[in-house]
Formats: structure tokens, C-alpha cells, sequence
């Protein structure tokens, strides 16, 4: 076992997928509309990127902003259409009225996922109660990461609950950690000497902004801090 640290990239489209893999990312995190934080990607995008590079993609599946299901039919009509293009790992997550999880429409995404692997997304930090929330899910298919900054604010205030978390070993906490939003280099030290050991980039990964790609040079900068 290696304790290279996995590096997640988001891609909009196959030239930031070849982008990020030349730069040294181990997976990418597959979206469309960042001005909505990230919904399902079109088929055809799907497509063009896995054509593209061949490190793992995960697919987001999401319709509109927020943290409401929505249409659950659409969203499992979404994953069959995907898993039939060849897509084997998600991101989903939902909560409802009360801040807990949506267990209906993660459970009917899990039956559809059928054993894919699958990241709950940041949804956790919008959750009354992050610990409920991982315990109501424990145990369900294909849930391996948690993609988490351990505050809605971002990885400066969520430190605290990330550090916390990375050392409990009780139902609901197998799932990997996967920090990102609002991450920095300036975090990485703490964060890897807590034993955490994935990490997920987008706007870090793009100097320029949303509207220009992936830089490979920025990407290749976080595999070296990660790798140092």
C-alpha cells in the first residue's frame, strides 16, 4: 500500500480531463453549471471525457441547485443512462426539510447505482447533524467518501470537525474523507498529519477562473505539495 495521497480534480469538459491527468490528478469529479455548484453533466460530455483520459471519473448527480432531490425519478433515469455509457462511481447527496438525509432518494440512487462506488457530497455540511447523517447512511451500497470541508464555510472553519473526524472509528465513519471546498496548499501539512488522505480541487486548479480550463501547472503543483 502507498500513502500517495488521491488528488480530485473537477472537469467540465475533455480538455480540462486531459489537463488535470497530465498535471497529476488520480480521479476527477465530473459536472456541468459551477455557477449551480455542479449538476449532471450531459451524456455526451461523459463520453468525450472517458474517451479522453483513463483515471477513474466521478460522475455528479444533481438537477438543480440546493440540496432538495428533486425529480428522484429523473435523477435514477440520469444514472441508468450513465451507467449504460459506461460510468461506474457517482457524487450525490441530499437532504431534506429537517437537514437529514433525503434516505429516500439516496436509497433509490443507491439500488440504481447498483454497487457503484459513490462520494455523499458537501451536502454533509449542511446537515443539522453531520454525525446522524453518517450514521443513517452507514451501510449503504457503494458509499466509500465523504466529500466534506467539515463546515459550509469552508475548509478555515471546518478544520476543526475534519481533524476531529479523521480519528473516530465507529459505524458511519469507515467512508473515506474527502476535503475540499475552500481548500488551500496552506492546509495540506495539518490535514496529512492527521492521517487524511484525499483531497478534492476546483477552482484551485483553474488561476484563471471558471471560464478559462484546467491549468495541468496548477494541478501539478497540488501533486507535489501532496507527494512532498
Amino acid at each position: 500500500m502507498s500513502n500517495r495521497a488521491l488528488l480530485e480534480v473537477i472537469a467540465l469538459d475533455a480538455q480540462d480531463a486531459v489537463a488535470a491527468q497530465a498535471g497529476g490528478a488520480d480521479r476527477l469529479e465530473l459536472v456541468t453549471d459551477m455557477a449551480a455548484d455542479g449538476l449532471t453533466p450531459p451524456l455526451k460530455t461523459f463520453a468525450a471525457i472517458r474517451a479522453a483520459v483513463d483515471i477513474p471519473l466521478r460522475v455528479m448527480l444533481r438537477a438543480a441547485d440546493g440540496f432538495a432531490a428533486g425529480d428522484v425519478d429523473a435523477l435514477v433515469r440520469d444514472a441508468q443512462a450513465l451507467r449504460a455509457e459506461g460510468a461506474d462511481e457517482f457524487v450525490l447527496g441530499f437532504l431534506d426539510e429537517t437537514g437529514g438525509p433525503d434516505m429516500a432518494a439516496v436509497r433509490a440512487l443507491a439500488a440504481a447505482l447498483d454497487g457503484c462506488r459513490w462520494t455523499f457530497h458537501r451536502a454533509i455540511d449542511r446537515a443539522a447533524s453531520r454525525d446522524a447523517l453518517r450514521k443513517e447512511l452507514a451501510g449503504l451500497p457503494g458509499l466509500d467518501t465523504y466529500l466534506t470541508a467539515g463546515s459550509a464555510r469552508g475548509v478555515d472553519d471546518g478544520l476543526p470537525v475534519l481533524l476531529a473526524e479523521a480519528g473516530l472509528a465507529e459505524p458511519g465513519y469507515e467512508p473515506q474523507i474527502l476535503v475540499g471546498g475552500g481548500l488551500s496548499l496552506a492546509h495540506l501539512p495539518v490535514l496529512r498529519g492527521a492521517g487524511i488522505d484525499a483531497f478534492h480541487i476546483g477552482g484551485a486548479s483553474r488561476p484563471d477562473g471558471w471560464s478559462a480550463p484546467v491549468s495541468s501547472a496548477a494541478v501539478a503543483e497540488w501533486r507535489g505539495a501532496l507527494d512532498a
